[in-house]
């Protein structure tokens, strides 16, 4: 089995790895995000690639280098972290009452820095409708700051979102089962106790 490699500091990203049973170690992307793409599903894929690039560079011989990279996209935009609360809450009013998609690219480099995987998860959320006294209390506990579409359906925002269509852990951030089939159908294997 290869060493794998976490391209992330996000903790829900290492969370789901380890619930899988695979081994891995975390080596964050530090580099900025710099799209040359406008549709969700390529930006996803785009950033993903860059980010395992960047780690690749410098990874250990041998190992397998994995990143993610997550945005929410509505009505023709796309909702990436918000800068500050008040960007947080205008994200929050526009997915209010509303289905949105949730695109998840992932990217995997081998040793020699090829691309094994460079695919993209489409999840579609809807919100039950909520109050402007709802959205500025979820932005006073600091949990929509650091999350593509200034939410997270893992933490409080749980009880605002009505329904699913598709992955859940996409939401999160990393679409395990889709990365683990098709790592499996090459041949390649990242759990240990599967």
């Amino acid at each position: 089995m290869k060493t794998l490699i976490l391209a992330s500091a996000s903790p829900r990203r290492r969370e789901l790895l380890q619930q899988a049973g695979a081994v891995f170690e975390v080596i964050p992307a530090k580099g900025e995000e710099h799209t040359t793409k406008d549709a969700p599903k390529d930006i996803v894929q785009e950033l993903a690639l860059k980010k395992a690039q960047e780690v690749a560079a410098n990874a250990p011989e041998g190992s397998l280098v994995l990143a993610a990279d997550t945005v929410v996209a509505f009505d023709g935009k796309v909702l990436g972290k918000p800068k500050d609360p008040k960007d947080a809450a205008g994200m929050l009013t526009m997915l209010s009452g509303n289905t949105h998609s949730v695109f998840t690219g992932v990217a995997v480099l081998d040793q020699e820095k090829n691309p094994v995987l460079n695919f993209y998860e489409e999840t579609k959320v809807t919100m039950y409708p909520m109050s402007p006294e709802e959205i500025e209390a979820y932005v006073k506990t600091g949990e929509p700051m650091d999350k593509a579409g200034a939410y997270g359906i893992q933490g409080k925002c749980a009880i605002h979102i009505e329904k699913i269509q598709g992955d859940y852990n996409n939401v999160v951030g990393l679409p395990i089962a889709a990365i683990y089939q098709r790592l499996k159908k090459i041949g390649i294997e990242i759990c240990g106790n599967s």
